[in-house]
């Protein structure tokens, strides 16, 4: 899952965008990349590997300027190169993409018809091409922004910078999670809230469709038809220690050596041993009339709704099932009012997951959703949300 961030401000940014793409670790990771504007012009900084890589390579030819974005990248189109790594660049713009272009063969074979280069392997070399075409068909930077992301499709949160434009920056939401941080006298963008914890805890989430104009000092919002739009500003409390491997090596060794700690402060928000009871957050979800549940979740997350499953037909006697999210949305399993749909990510951004969601609100189904991170796109979706705390 990759990381971004970006910041616009009146100081340097290359090292606090390099310390807040450290707090991206936990999403996994396999090259990095930084792009400043320096005097109206792009420099960039690529490195494969681990962000240490990174780090070594801006020191040694260090980036200042005081607008700029950052990503780390988990390889899905392309090999783990530093070619592929982003941030991406087509003549004025740079570019950094979560997400998956869908449409990108047909986009990238029109985009060589009329003369572009491809140095990459990556969709979202794409997207960097695609804004200079049109910024040429049209010479106005929110035209060329507005036409840009209307010709994608796919999942995508999209940031990129344009030379000449030093106190701007442009970004996009559209399946993948964005949010933007108000500081003072400057601004933050990034992949969640943990990301930016350092920085602000005033955030404002995109909604799907959403694209924005950055500036210093605030943001100028848009819903996908053009229209103006405000979102709701949050403080949020991003606990530092969640995101910091402390003394260990890695967050995997931290992971399970917290586990009796963790166990005993989750079961500790929802059980009562003294009066042998459960007690959920207030919802509207009657559970006396749930029939069927269905656990929805990837990766080891799958493997917990397993464990759900077994003792949920164990203890309540519901008959249960799981699912993989990716396929989920596929599968022809009949969703009614009567089914309760649990969602599992650590993250609570999980993309396939996050679809699943959708479909299963859709269908009218009552959603819960199991996640560790407040203020993630899976609990402002579903109708009760179970923190695990950890």
């Amino acid at each position: 899952m990759c990381g971004i961030i970006g910041i616009i401000s009146d100081k340097p940014v290359a090292d606090p965008i390099f310390s807040g793409l450290k707090r991206l670790e936990y999403r996994g990771y396999d090259s990095a990349g930084i792009a400043t504007l320096v005097d109206g012009q792009i420099q960039r900084r690529r490195a494969e590997g681990k962000l240490q890589a990174l780090g070594q390579e801006l020191e040694s030819a260090p980036l200042s300027g005081c607008i700029g974005i950052g990503h780390t990248r988990w390889a899905t189109h392309g090999p783990a190169i530093e070619a592929n790594a982003h941030p991406h660049r087509s003549e004025h713009v740079a570019v950094v993409h979560n997400g998956i272009i869908e449409n990108y063969r047909d986009l990238k074979q029109q985009l060589v018809a009329d003369g572009a280069e491809f140095t990459s392997d990556t969709d979202t070399e794409v997207i960097a091409h695609l804004f200079s075409q049109k910024l040429k068909a049209k010479d106005d930077v929110m035209a060329a922004a507005a036409a840009t992301f209307a010709a994608l499709e796919g999942a995508y949160a999209i940031a990129l910078i344009v030379e000449g434009l030093e106190d701007r920056m442009i970004i996009a939401r559209n399946g993948s999670p964005l949010a933007i941080g108000y500081g003072r006298g400057e601004m933050f963008i990034g992949s969640d809230a943990f990301a930016l914890a350092p920085f602000t805890n005033r955030i404002v989430y995109l909604d799907d469709g959403d694209w924005a104009v950055i500036s210093g000092t605030g943001a100028e919002i848009f819903a996908a038809d053009g229209s103006g739009v405000t979102r709701a500003q949050v403080v949020v409390d991003a606990a530092s220690a969640m995101v910091d491997k402390g003394n260990y090596r890695h967050f995997m060794s931290k992971e399970i050596h917290e586990q009796p700690e963790v166990l005993s402060r989750t079961f500790g928000q929802y059980a009562d041993p003294e009066r042998r009871c459960v007690s959920l957050p207030e919802n509207d979800i009657d559970l006396a009339s749930i029939k069927r549940v269905i656990l929805v979740a990837c990766g080891t997350a799958y493997f917990a709704g397993l464990v759900g499953k077994n003792w949920i037909e164990r203890y309540a006697g519901i008959p249960a099932s799981v699912d993989i999210a990716s396929e989920f949305r596929y599968s022809e399993a009949p969703l009614d009012p009567e089914c309760l749909a649990i969602f599992v990510s650590q993250s609570g951004e999980t993309a396939d997951t996050l679809a699943a969601l959708n479909h299963c609100k859709a269908h009218g189904l009552k959603t819960m959703g199991i996640v560790n991170v407040p203020d993630s796109s899976i609990t402002r979706e579903v109708d009760v949300t179970l923190p695990t705390y950890a």
